[in-house]
């Protein structure tokens, strides 16, 4: 029987080999928004990995969105110049698409990288002005952020914009905007982060509008057979926060507009009590895809490759995501293929480290090396 995370899926104009995606996650190695020889080792380990498609970390449209001094950005040609030169790199060894995610920080915005602490960077240390929906700060210790105007959010549409164009020529393949965990759009999605009382603020629908317009915005620059997908909460786990039908009612709206899969995620819009297991996030994505008819993808502390086949296979999801699962076992699409009896690229350098069935793969009755 064949696995069903194995299969490939197609999106767009776009085939991935199989469900397996290495999340995009922070590197904190940039040096003003430009990647480094660091974004080369990272990324070029898993483009070998037999994963079926490979995000690059959240990327700030412009220096107010990073998340910390060090994230990477693309708003500027040094910082488009830095990120072709990873892609040249990488991708003739890449046995998968490469995808990016865009992303603006909002209130969430300067802070301090791991290893220096945690909580907002002070203005001393190199921290910097944020924006959101309004001054309302993220939590207790945080700077106000300023409220976005209609000039200044004219000014982030354009940045998600040109950013898109700037990962089109930088070689990408697939491109998702960040719209969870609190961060700008995520902060106008959600009741937490949004009291504005304008045509962008209150219901349901107002605090849709803004992040629809950088949605728009991006698929008419990204394109057409490039596939475009967003990543948003499917629950802020607070009562007065965002819920599952919010979830469903946004993602009726991004199909409309030709978003091509919905990347479910969770909470940092406020801080809350998130009861963490294996697969805690899988429902907002299952009920995405039933209730909307869209591929989703899932994300949240998966590690078990049989976990992994169930979820796509009971139709959860289309795509599982897996970060820390990465962080610790980069060759992780090798040993879940091993145990679903499946198979997937392994590069003939490598191939003497595959295993099938517990066994060497190659060179196991005769050496000639």
């Amino acid at each position: 029987m064949s696995s069903a995370l194995f299969q490939p899926l197609t999106l767009r104009g776009l085939t991935l080999p199989n469900r397996i995606v290495v999340s995009p996650m922070c590197q904190y190695s940039a040096v003003d928004g430009s990647a480094t020889d660091w974004h080369i080792l990272h990324l070029g380990q898993y483009v070998v990995s037999g994963a079926g498609l490979v995000m690059i970390e959240a990327t700030g449209v412009e220096p107010a969105g990073r998340i910390t001094a060090e994230c990477l950005g693309l708003w500027s040609d040094e910082n488009e110049a830095a990120l072709a030169r990873v892609i040249r790199t990488i991708r003739p060894y890449a046995s998968m698409p490469i995808g990016i995610q865009l992303s603006h920080a909002g209130r969430k915005a300067s802070v301090r990288r791991p290893g220096q602490g945690r909580g907002p960077l002070p203005r001393e240390e190199g921290g910097w002005q944020t924006y959101g929906p309004t001054a309302q700060p993220f939590d207790k210790g945080w700077e106000a952020p300023l409220a976005l105007d209609r000039e200044g959010m004219d000014r982030v549409v354009c940045a998600f914009a040109q950013a898109a164009q700037r990962a089109d020529r930088a070689g990408l393949d697939l491109l998702e905007i960040h719209a969870a965990h609190g961060y700008l759009l995520s902060a106008f999605l959600s009741p937490l982060g949004n009291v504005r009382t304008d045509e962008y603020g209150g219901s349901q629908c107002n605090r849709m509008r803004f992040p629809l317009e950088v949605f728009d915005a991006v698929r008419a620059v990204w394109p057409s057979q490039k596939p475009l997908g967003m990543r948003f909460n499917g629950t802020d786990w607070l009562p007065e926060g965002l819920q599952g039908d919010d979830a469903v009612a946004f993602a009726r709206e991004l199909k409309a507009r030709g978003c091509d899969y919905m990347d479910l995620s969770s909470g940092g819009s406020a801080p809350a009590e998130i009861p963490l297991a294996p697969g805690y996030q899988v429902p907002y994505a299952a009920q995405v895809r039933r209730e909307v008819d869209v591929p989703t993808m899932c994300v949240g502390l998966i590690r078990d490759p049989l976990h992994a086949q169930a979820i796509v296979a009971d139709g959860e999801a289309d795509l599982v995501a897996l970060g820390r699962g990465m962080l610790n076992d980069p060759r992780w699409a090798w040993h879940a293929a091993e145990a679903l009896g499946a198979k997937t690229q392994v590069p003939h350098q490598y191939m003497r480290g595959e295993t099938r069935a517990g066994l060497p793969s190659q060179d196991t009755i005769v050496r000639g090396t």
